[in-house]
């Protein structure tokens, strides 16, 4: 298994995979030899098809879940070991039709001031602000903030995509008084020990961990939130209040880094921008069809 896994590592690498879908490729073929009791280079195409109707039909798994075990193991079998199994081309992963939590202005903006200390409140100041993704983030380098045109240069994204996103004054100073904390010559946000004291001389970003528990913390402490939010709920709201500002979809697009416009879609079904305004129209217009209605009897 190691040396085939290895070679999986290898070829995402090639195929220029951030590092969390290798992990959640990497986790779905382990699951499956798990369930199987054998290395993956023995199983057969009829155990694979056997394992996508377990985890389908009895364990139910998520559409998600589902999507990336799907993805994991058809990339092992048709990539690394070059199997032409007809299984592999049959199944699909079905999009879930969620509608992203979005919160308010108001919202956003109060979770971000509970946050007890500097550089998680400066985190995800930075990810709500300029709509970033949760690891995007946390690899932001000082050599990627650009105070003279106020944009921040996102070059370690998902797909490898570069892309500028505008940085908002108080953000950055945000940012800088952050750093002055820590003034590591590479990371915005090092990685650190409870302490604080090996920011400085770190060689890699802070823990996702980090982020996450003080926003769960942070939350358990107001009960008003009833949503169900996460880091990536703040680029959610951050692409929401952009729209419902009037920023052109295109450019909030390209702000997020989407590869589509089709993806932007779903902002339109969260946003409430216009829909007073249609709601009056909506009136008005059958208030005139039911006047003149009753003028024809």
């Amino acid at each position: 298994m190691n040396t085939f896994r290895k070679r999986m590592i290898e070829d995402m690498q090639l195929y220029g995979y951030a590092e969390r879908t290798q992990e959640s490729y990497l986790r779905g073929v382990r699951q499956l030899h798990e369930y199987n009791g054998k290395s993956p280079d023995l199983i057969t195409e009829e155990e694979v098809r056997e394992y996508f109707l377990h985890i389908k039909n009895k364990r139910k798994y998520a559409a998600n879940t589902m999507k990336i075990a799907y993805y994991g193991i058809k990339f092992f079998y048709k990539i690394t070991l070059k199997k032409t199994w007809d299984t592999l081309n049959l199944v699909r992963a079905q999009p879930e039709r969620r509608l992203p939590i979005v919160l308010s202005i108001d919202e956003a903006r109060c979770i971000i001031e509970r946050i007890r200390t500097i550089h998680n409140k400066t985190y995800i100041q930075t990810v709500y602000s300029c709509g970033l993704r949760l690891q995007e983030a946390l690899n932001l380098q000082v050599s990627d903030i650009d105070s003279k045109r106020m944009v921040i240069h996102v070059h370690r994204g998902k797909g490898a995509k570069d892309r500028y996103v505008p940085l908002p004054e108080n953000t950055l100073l945000m940012l800088r008084k952050y750093w002055r904390t820590h003034k590591n010559p590479v990371w915005i946000f090092p990685f650190r020990t409870q302490s604080g004291k090996k920011a400085p001389t770190a060689d890699k970003p802070m823990d996702r961990s980090t982020v996450n528990g003080a926003l769960i913390r942070t939350l358990k402490k107001m009960p008003s939130i009833k949503k169900k939010v996460s880091i990536h709920t703040f680029r959610h709201s951050y692409a929401t209040h952009l729209l419902e500002a009037g920023v052109n979809i295109r450019l909030i697009q390209q702000y997020l880094g989407h590869k589509s416009l089709i993806t932007m879609m779903v902002y339109f079904h969260v946003t409430t921008f216009g829909q007073a305004d249609a709601y009056k129209k909506i009136n008005s217009i059958m208030s005139v069809r039911l006047d003149s209605e009753k003028e024809v009897d």
